[in-house]
This record gives structure tokens, sequence and C-alpha cells, in this order.
């Protein structure tokens, strides 16, 4: 074969090939293709692809054991952000933390998570450490006590011992407006429930929703009042660090209220309070 028929034939083969690349390149878009899965690379993700939230677990019926999304977790605020994960084409993933370091900061400081999703109230004192997603859910604060409890209101709670949540809205609102009850701060719900069961407490005082779980779950227990502290609960992130991925959760969060499949989320849980 002559030197010019190889460089011919080469000549065709690199051009063939060029066609190639350029046609396997364009069938993903051009073509209708699968697009590359999204890694979230923009976001700064602690894993690539994986969105991590850190969360206080258990604390019914935002966060507990259970579910099929693959994380060991469920619960409004984990399918609620499951769904958002969804939108942002990321793959999600639950690490159980305590709740006070979270809501100080300092989990998210040091880079475990992504986020924060622990039905935590947006404070302004919080803020100072934490940036906030939009409001995701609105709530009150309850006093939970056993059924034949003498406690009828908040006035009734001079002498009393009252369980609280460490760093929560809850323990606040109590340290103001029962100054003559005891109380008793436990690091999480985990804790309370048992306690009051046990009658080392004689009430809880604590973010509604919890406390209607524990009524439902044994009727020698009642929520005597509801105290309506205007609070609203936002998904937490580390200080200025990553504001991509809040814009991106606030984003996913609106088109989730809009095509309605928020509401579908939240009534699977809170619809028959």
């Amino acid at each position: 074969m002559t030197r010019r028929r190889h460089l011919v034939l080469g000549l065709a083969f690199a051009a063939t090939a060029a066609l190639t690349l350029a046609g396997c390149a364009s069938s993903g878009n051009d073509a209708g293709g699968d697009a590359p899965e999204s890694t979230g690379d923009d976001y700064g993700l602690v894993e690539a692809g994986t969105l991590t939230i850190c969360s206080d677990i258990p604390y019914a019926p935002f966060e507990f054991e259970g579910g099929d999304n693959g994380t060991g977790y469920t619960g409004f605020d984990i399918d609620l952000l499951d769904a958002i994960a969804k939108k942002l084409d990321l793959k999600l993933a639950v690490q159980d933390v305590g709740f006070d370091a979270l809501q100080s900061g300092t989990t998210l400081a040091s880079g475990t998570c992504d986020l924060g999703a622990s039905a935590m109230t947006i404070t302004d004192e919080r803020k100072a450490n934490i940036d906030f997603s939009d409001p995701y859910y609105d709530s009150l604060q309850s006093l939970l006590v056993p059924a034949d409890s003498d406690i009828k209101s908040i006035d009734d709670l001079d002498g009393k011992i009252v369980g609280v949540q460490q760093g929560t809205t809850g323990e606040a609102y109590a340290t103001e407006n029962a100054p003559g009850a005891e109380l008793l701060q436990l690091p999480s719900d985990g804790e309370l429930w048992p306690a009051i069961q046990a009658g080392t407490i004689d009430a809880i005082l604590q973010d509604q929703p919890v406390n209607i779980e524990h009524e439902k779950a044994d009727p020698n227990y009642t929520i005597v009042e509801e105290y309506d502290t205007g609070e609203s609960y936002g998904f937490a992130f580390a200080k200025g660090e990553k504001t991509a991925l809040l814009d991106a959760v606030n984003g996913a969060l609106q088109e989730l209220r809009d095509s309605g499949d928020y509401d579908t989320i939240y009534d699977s849980y809170f619809s028959a309070n």
C-alpha cells in the first residue's frame, strides 16, 4: 500500500471518529437522550450528588425512624426534603444529631451536613449564627399533662416540674411565662415522653404537633392549653456558606407549593389535627 493510500485512510478514519464523538456529545440533549445526573457541585455539598441533612430524632411527626426513602427515617421534615432533593436531582441522606448544637449553628459550621431540618423555629437569636430557608411550617406551643392532673393551665405550674427540650422556644416560653415552675431541661422529646410517663415530670411544654402525637398515642395524657407564639420553622444552613443551596431549596419549596405536592405531604401528617 502506498504512503498516499495510508494518508487518505488515516484522514477518513479521523473524520469518521470526529463525527461519531460529535454525535455522542449531542445525543444527551438534541437527540432526546438522558442528561447527566446532577452532582450538585454548585452547592458545595458534603457528598457529591447527595443532600445530607442533620436532624434530632425522634421528634414525631417531623422526624422519626421508618419510611421507604432509603435513609432509615421519615416524617414531615424528611418527606418534604426528600421531595426537594428530587427537584434538585440529588439523593437524600440523614444524620441524627443533638438539637442544641444544631440550633446554635455549631453542627452546621463544622461541615457535618448541608442543612439542618429539625422542626427549628426561625428566631432573631438563631439568625445571628444560622441562615434560614423560607418558612415551611407554622407552629404553636402546648402544655401536655396526665389526664387526671390538677394542672389545667400554665397558671397552675407553680411548684410543678415541667419538662422542656433544651435550647428550644418551648423552654424560652416556659421560662418567661411559668416563673414558679421548676424546669427540667432534657436533650429531646425522646427523653421527655418517658419522663412524664414515669412521673418524673408533671407536664411537658413543647411544640403542639409533637404533644398531639403523644395525646393520640395514649389517652392517659391530654393537652390542656395551646399558645400562639407566631412561630415558623425553617431549614437551617451554615451562616454565609451555602447561598446557592439555600436559593435552590427555596426555589424547590416554592415549586412544591405551586404544584400542590406540599399540601399532599402536609395533609398526610396534619390533616387529622
